[in-house]
């Protein structure tokens, strides 16, 4: 893997920092970064435009607190820790309607279902197929490309397979999304650790190597 952003698509990064706009409720205008060279300056410009009281509290304690009381809310679990399996909290039969009075509680999504992963190659294999199709025998390979299309939404509206593990992981997710929502006081912002957060949730998103302030942008 690379460090450097200017090796991720830049509809990737589009896409990341339309998340970091919802996160802190920020709005970034056209050509923003067009001068932004480094990550460090674009993690210094995207600081900057949260305009809120610097606070050292910490956000991810904040959230598990918040994310524990919603999810006692929902179930019969009693001892509910950062390392307890999401599996043992919200058994399969009926995980849907659960995660979805979690999120009720919560005051918003948390996306952390998805279908079996067999079932998203074979669709994934008949779309392609349907492609191909189009050009030889149309009159198969369009209803075969609506049928996988119509597949892909039914089983992604019905998966309940995590993406995640553990509570913890759950929790810097919520943490990373939903940072102004995750704190006590939504007023404020921890600077510092809003730092570390970004270099670590792009560096996941974009599948890079640890991001450093001179990783250059482009």
């Amino acid at each position: 893997m690379s460090n450097e952003l200017i090796n991720s698509d830049p509809l990737d990064i589009e896409d990341l920092l339309t998340k970091v706009e919802k996160s802190f409720d920020i709005k970034f205008v056209d050509n923003e970064f067009v001068d932004v060279k480094t990550f460090g300056e674009l993690s210094d410009r995207i600081i900057d435009k949260i305009n809120l009281e610097n606070s050292d509290s910490c956000t991810t304690q904040q959230a598990f607190y918040k994310l524990r009381k919603a999810m006692l809310k929902v179930t019969d679990y009693g001892n509910i820790k950062s390392e307890t399996l999401l599996s043992e909290l919200f058994p399969k039969q009926n995980r849907i309607s659960k995660i979805k009075k979690l999120e009720d509680n919560l005051g918003f999504k948390i996306g952390i279902l998805e279908p079996k992963l067999i079932l998203t190659l074979l669709l994934f294999l008949l779309l392609l197929s349907s492609f191909i199709l189009i050009f030889i025998e149309w009159k198969i390979g369009i209803p075969c490309f609506i049928l996988s299309i119509v597949g892909f939404k039914i089983i992604n509206k019905f998966g309940k397979e995590f993406k995640l593990k553990t509570v913890g992981e759950l929790t810097e997710k919520i943490t990373r999304e939903h940072y102004l929502k995750s704190r006590s006081n939504p007023k404020t912002f921890n600077r510092n650790e809003v730092e570390i957060m970004l270099a670590k949730w792009f560096s996941s998103e974009l599948i890079l190597d640890d991001l450093t302030k001179e990783s250059k942008l482009g």
